[in-house]
């Protein structure tokens, strides 16, 4: 069975450890730089039956199998593993194969999924979602992510920087394009743990407001801002982007938010940054896409069901139309594809040192979650199946944008 699924591989040296003990390596292999270890009699079948993304991914978060290694070497085996079969008669042999094999399988815990009700990506739902991604407690995201607690890509000047300097480069650079300045109004929407608001106020003199739809992530930004004797300049509410009628603002980011919006309400997202924001104001948009070139998955994804649920991705082209149309002038879009597969690698590696941390925090089922998650979100940015930008934004006030005429100041 192994050597009837393998025998196209060409990738990386791989080993299977069956429950016995017994080894298998395919045929001249390299030397391995992982391990799939299978658990029982019936982990093959658990793995394989029905076909699909979400019965392999399905069958590792509930320890039907392990994987030992390098877990980002395993994605180009996964797709090798979920490709259709090249005729309809492989197709049944490999179902009846799959079908003849033990049916067992390990008893599954509570299922760590996403059950949300109501109208998608209404403010209600949105929350759910929201609380369902984030709820896993501050002490889980702690194991993997930076001292500031920033989720999101980095800004690398050499593969070889460490996570924090590189999250704290991010912070800067996206608060020079903003050209933000003491005693502007800075909004940051979907403010995480409060980095950004932090790092505007004490860095720049901005007074900074953070929104948020987690009460988690507020309470802990709150306590940051108080140890930091920040009050007076940076502060963080529990509010939808949908409920800032009535304030305006100098400058606006949306770092990591907008993959949550959802196509549909694009429009109405970029309407209400643009109501907020005074004229000749800039707002920096930082979000991941999908090329033009990879369609939209129909049905539930384990990112979906898992990971983020109600999330979209949508090409780069649908934002920047959105944008234009609510008003916005584009004058900026900067690509960080890379950046974000070097973020990935540094949680995934931070995840697995942390391991028994992040069991203790969320369990091992959520564990296993986020190392498959982060890992296989490495290997699209890698590979360019996903991809995530940066763009400069705004709203016209008779010609003048108060912008640089070059890049040059952004990077100096």
């Amino acid at each position: 069975m192994l050597e009837r699924l393998f025998d196209s591989y060409a990738g990386d040296g791989f080993e299977v450890r069956l429950w016995d003990g017994t080894t298998w390596r395919p045929g001249a292999a390299a030397e391995p730089r992982f391990a799939i270890v299978l658990r029982h009699q019936g982990s093959l079948r658990a793995m394989l039956w029905p076909p699909g993304e979400l019965t392999l991914s399905e069958a590792y978060v509930y320890g039907d199998f392990d994987l030992e290694g390098d877990l980002e070497a395993v994605f180009p085996l996964a797709d090798l593993l979920l490709a259709e079969p090249r005729s309809r008669t492989a197709q049944l042999a490999l179902a009846r194969q799959l079908r003849a094999l033990p049916a067992t399988r390990r008893e599954r815990p509570s299922e760590p999924r996403a059950r949300l009700r109501g109208r998608r990506h209404s403010v209600e739902r949105d929350r759910a979602a929201v609380d369902f991604h984030y709820g896993r407690s501050n002490e889980f995201f702690a194991t993997f992510l930076d001292p500031r607690l920033v989720y999101s890509c980095a800004y690398f000047e050499t593969e070889d920087d460490d996570l924090a300097t590189a999250q704290e480069r991010k912070l800067d650079l996206v608060c020079r394009k903003l050209r933000l300045e003491r005693g502007d109004r800075l909004l940051d929407v979907g403010c995480g743990w409060g980095g950004l608001v932090l790092h505007a106020a004490e860095r720049y003199g901005a007074d900074a407001l953070g929104v948020t739809l987690s009460e988690s992530q507020a309470e802990l930004a709150r306590e940051r801002i108080r140890a930091a004797g920040l009050e007076a300049h940076c502060r963080v509410e529990v509010r939808d982007y949908r409920e800032l009628e009535g304030r305006t603002f100098d400058k606006v980011a949306s770092i990591g938010m907008f993959e949550h919006v959802g196509e549909e309400l694009l429009p109405e997202y970029f309407g209400r940054v643009r109501d907020v924001l005074r004229p000749g104001g800039v707002f920096l948009n930082h979000g991941i896409a999908r090329p033009f070139w990879r369609p939209a998955k129909e049905g539930s994804s384990f990112i979906e069901r898992y990971v983020f649920p109600d999330g979209e991705l949508s090409p780069i082209w649908v934002s920047l139309r959105a944008a234009e149309e609510a008003g916005f002038e584009v004058r900026d879009v900067e690509s960080l594809r890379e950046h974000y597969a070097l973020t990935l690698r540094r949680w995934v590696r931070r995840l697995e040192r942390n391991a028994p941390d992040a069991i203790a925090a969320a369990g091992e089922p959520t564990y296993r979650v986020w190392r498959l998650y982060m890992s296989g979100s490495a290997h699209g940015f890698t590979t360019g199946r996903v991809g995530v930008y940066q763009t400069l934004l705004v709203k016209p006030d008779r010609g003048r944008s108060g912008l640089p005429l070059t890049r040059d100041a952004w990077y100096r």
